[in-house]
């Protein structure tokens, strides 16, 4: 979208933030920290590169995106809810028996969803296992796949971003949600990723850091770069705040899977409502 319509993706973004607040407290459970920072990542794709159809999600020629981080699904489904997939209203079924939402994405659940995920490791080759089957079908859908930074300390992730290089899968994205915090503490201290650019760089990826994950024409801009890049993956930095645009739950990551109390939900939808989030 244009820079003209950043104002209205922001307000996007609070809407959105609200539905993930509101949810997580009605389930009861979940995963507030990772999904909050990832809501500026969600609007850049759904209102920006994503080539979608809500009323056809099984569309042959739409770009397939794979939210490696299963546990950030709350962003996700808001995301879809408001794209028109389904009704908003099934959001308040989160994590329910037999809904249609589950804790983590289910594909046979829920439409739109690519891969069942949350097996934290495991979506980046499933994402360029899809790129790959598009060079191979000669198909000019592209594939997305978000990753968390805890997610990337596991040993299968590397393999992915190994082959993905060696093969120039150029029509695969990946975009890492950079937030600082796992559910054990911060990335630094349980795993250092740094330097993060340098490796990825080293597996024959193109590499684009964003400085602030939250700044939307900064990810639209990185988003574009990355279409047009030939010859290798993209993987896109999104610098981002756990817990983003609720003051409390910022940075710690107690907030990574700790649903909000009726109390703390009343408190966090008063501050994105008052701007939060923008």
């Amino acid at each position: 979208m244009p820079p003209s319509d950043l104002s209205e993706l922001r307000a996007i973004c609070r809407d959105l933030r609200a539905d993930i607040i509101e949810m997580l407290c009605l389930a009861g459970s979940g995963h507030p920290g990772g999904s909050l920072s990832a809501v500026e990542i969600m609007v850049s794709l759904f209102w920006g590169a994503l080539r979608h159809d809500p009323a056809n999600p099984e569309w042959l020629e739409r770009d397939r995106l794979v939210l490696s981080k299963g546990h950030g699904c709350p962003a996700l489904y808001a995301a879809m809810a408001r794209r028109g997939y389904f009704p908003r209203e099934e959001l308040w079924n989160l994590r329910k028996t037999g809904a249609m939402l589950q804790g983590h994405p289910v594909r046979s659940f829920t439409p739109g969803v690519e891969a069942c995920t949350g097996a934290l490791g495991q979506g980046l080759g499933v994402a360029q296992g899809m790129a790959l089957a598009a060079k191979i079908d000669h198909a000019p859908w592209r594939v997305w796949c978000i990753l968390g930074d805890g997610e990337i300390q596991e040993g299968s992730i590397w393999e992915a971003a190994m082959s993905a290089g060696k093969y120039r899968v150029d029509n695969l994205v990946a975009i890492l949600d950079c937030n600082g915090g796992q559910i054990d503490g911060s990335t630094a201290e349980v795993m250092d990723l740094e330097p993060v650019l340098d490796k990825w760089r080293a597996f024959n990826w193109n590499v684009i850091d964003v400085a602030d994950g939250h700044d939307l024409e900064a990810l639209l801009s990185a988003i574009g770069d990355a279409i047009d890049t030939r010859g290798k993956p993209t993987l896109i930095v999104a610098r981002t705040v756990k817990g983003k645009g609720v003051s409390f739950m910022e940075h710690p990551c107690k907030w990574h899977g700790v649903a909000p109390t009726r109390e703390e939900a009343d408190r966090a939808l008063a501050e994105i409502r008052g701007g939060g989030g923008a």
